[in-house]
């Protein structure tokens, strides 16, 4: 019995995509861009704050930075918890946030393992804006 259109299609579609993902098996795979840490060693969400309100404050994604130096780091993202979750949108950090209000935490925005600037979170929105010196 013949396999049915939709299996076809299934077939031509997964020949394609191995064909446009670089055809042969065996190859040798690209390396991953230095920013991307193995599985093995991505640390697991932690809480690191609760605030007042019930809110929780939560260390997520995380990426592999190197200094000017050579030496390593991890850098991670923010993420807020309570009755929805909010990631913190572009705001990698090594900080442990800081409570500033009953809806504002602070932290410092990190590249390349080097701090930079400090940034409030709205602890409503997830939204982080730049400190004012």
């Amino acid at each position: 019995m013949a396999p049915s259109l939709p299996i076809r299609l299934r077939s031509i579609g997964l020949a394609g995509l191995t064909a446009a993902c670089g055809g042969e098996r065996g190859g040798k795979p690209s390396a991953p861009p230095a920013t991307v840490m193995p599985e093995a060693a991505v640390p697991v969400d932690s809480l690191v704050l609760r605030t007042p309100g019930g809110g929780e404050i939560w260390f997520t994604l995380a990426r592999e930075e190197r200094d000017s130096t050579g030496a390593s780091c991890v850098e991670r993202t923010l993420e807020l918890r309570g009755p929805r979750r909010l990631p913190i949108p572009l705001l990698y950090t090594r900080d442990i946030p800081r409570l500033v209000n009953d809806s504002t935490v602070s932290a410092r925005i990190w590249n390349h393992c080097a701090p930079g600037d400090e940034y409030l979170i709205n602890l409503r929105t997830g939204q982080p804006v730049r400190a004012r010196k």
